[in-house]
């Protein structure tokens, strides 16, 4: 009797970095019952869409991808399609009415019931779909086949207890949860043991942490115990809310070594009538006044942000004082977004929406607003020498490798034997764009201190000061809105 054929998968990601976290968990729990990644949709025995249903027409481009496989589900019936993530969750069973040929629906909540519904197809030679209101357990608890070996997500909190008009996350990942902080620990601990070096805390308002834990547990507490994981280089947060930064938070940040000089702060508007209208809980000074505590205390800080443009009774005045905030913070990088409505959410309703040739005519300058500022901050960094953590052959040039500093700027530099993926080399840089900085590696391994910069080092820590440049790049696009 001839073996059963090993059954293979293809996992196809949309949105932020929460999905991405449980696209690895999706892979980690097909492998752990026998299925292997193939290379393609069109080679695998079993597709699997992760979905967001926040980026600008995510639904449509849900639906044709899933009608592209429709031929390919007549040739081959035993060929399965599973939908997950939020679109799933916000579409429920109508999934299975618009696309009679998927076979398995299941939401945010319970990843862990994917491979349980492929069984039940076969046995019953029915649609499966399982959308649960509550979380069954953290992406982070269960298997997980990870992208890259030498960097790890790491899921402090789940769901959200803000209420943005813009944004249907609440509704589709629930209130916020913290895992308790022990169970983060010892989940770090294994990463580290298994050759992680940088790690990124994630939650839809992760420095909120621990506000529904007893016994008083604070984001700040969270950031300063992972100061002593001995082997964890990096520590990275995303994504926070302006209104979750108390002065300790803002301590931890710079006291503590290996928490990396980058900080994401979705502003979002600059303009006070609008935020009012976003139901963003703060003001344009408040914000200025924390980004002014921020780089206080962490001189060589990067900062990143999400920005909105055209959000229903946005007028030139308001759009003006987007433009003033974001000169005045002096941002690194940012991702810019078109507005569109979500179905929903209160925003979609609201009346006086935003012509689009207006929207597109902002659009266009803010980004040159932020291209400039992205370009008049890398300048200064000609001629530094910076720790980079490798990545991988840039996708561009198979001559050069790319990788990114503590403070999350992307880096292009020249191959060089014995430097590959998940090492640390310092990197002289030589040109500056305002995406990205282009180097050479000057030494691999060496330490920060005695680089040819000059520059004193504080807390332990590689002085910089620039954000990532993917995130620039990112900033020509509308799509996904942070929280």
């Amino acid at each position: 009797m001839s073996e059963r054929r090993q059954l293979t998968y293809f996992v196809r990601t949309f949105g932020c970095q929460m999905n991405f976290h449980d696209s690895e968990r999706i892979a980690g729990l097909l492998e752990s019952r026998g299925y292997r990644a193939a290379e393609s949709p069109e080679t695998a025995d079993l597709v699997v869409f992760n979905t967001c249903a926040v980026r600008e027409h995510a639904g449509d481009r849900l639906y044709g991808h899933l009608g592209h496989l429709a031929s390919l589900k007549r040739e081959r019936p035993e060929f399965r399609i599973a939908v997950g993530g939020c679109q799933a969750q916000m579409d429920r069973e109508r999934l299975l009415v618009k696309a009679s040929h998927v076979d398995v629906v299941f939401g945010t909540h319970n990843l862990a019931s994917l491979p349980d519904l492929l069984e039940r197809v076969e046995l019953t030679g029915r649609p499966q779909a399982e959308i649960l209101e509550e979380t069954e357990a953290f992406p982070s608890c269960l298997p997980s086949k990870r992208e890259r070996s030498f960097r790890a997500w790491v899921t402090v909190s789940k769901g959200c207890d803000n209420t943005c008009t813009f944004c249907v996350v609440p509704a589709l990942r629930g209130p916020e949860t913290s895992r308790r902080p022990e169970e983060v620990l010892a989940e770090i601990e294994g990463l580290v043991a298994d050759g992680v070096v940088e790690v990124t805390l994630l939650g839809q308002n992760v420095n909120s942490y621990g506000h529904d834990l007893s016994g008083r547990v604070k984001f700040s507490d969270l950031l300063r115990s992972l100061g002593g994981a001995e082997g964890l280089r990096r520590v990275r947060f995303t994504s926070p809310h302006p209104k979750d930064f108390p002065e300790e938070t803002i301590r931890a940040i710079a006291e503590t070594p290996n928490v990396c000089e980058h900080v994401h702060l979705p502003l979002q508007s600059g303009s006070d009538e609008v935020l009012r209208a976003m139901r963003r809980s703060y003001r344009a000074q408040r914000y200025l006044r924390l980004v002014e505590s921020l780089r206080n205390a962490v001189p060589d800080l990067a900062l990143t942000t999400d920005l909105i443009v055209g959000f229903p009774g946005e007028t030139e005045r308001d759009f003006a004082d987007t433009l003033r905030v974001v000169e005045a913070s002096r941002f690194d990088a940012a991702y810019t977004f078109i507005y569109s409505p979500r179905p929903g959410t209160p925003a979609a309703s609201m009346n006086n929406q935003v012509a689009p040739g207006v929207i597109q005519e902002r659009f266009a300058r803010l980004v040159e607003l932020v291209e400039r500022l992205g370009l008049e901050a890398n300048r200064p960094l000609v001629g530094r020498i910076f720790e980079v953590l490798v990545e991988e052959v840039s996708i561009k040039n198979p001559d050069r490798l790319s990788g990114r500093t503590r403070s999350n700027k992307l880096v292009h530099f020249p191959k060089r034997d014995g430097i590959g993926a998940g090492g640390f080399v310092q990197v002289r840089i030589d040109r500056a764009t305002p995406h990205y900085l282009v180097g050479e590696a000057v030494e691999r391994g060496r330490n920060p201190e005695g680089t040819a910069s000059g520059e004193a080092v504080d807390r332990g820590r590689n002085p910089e000061g620039t954000a990532s440049g993917e995130a620039g790049a990112a900033a020509v696009s509308a799509g996904e809105v942070s929280r």
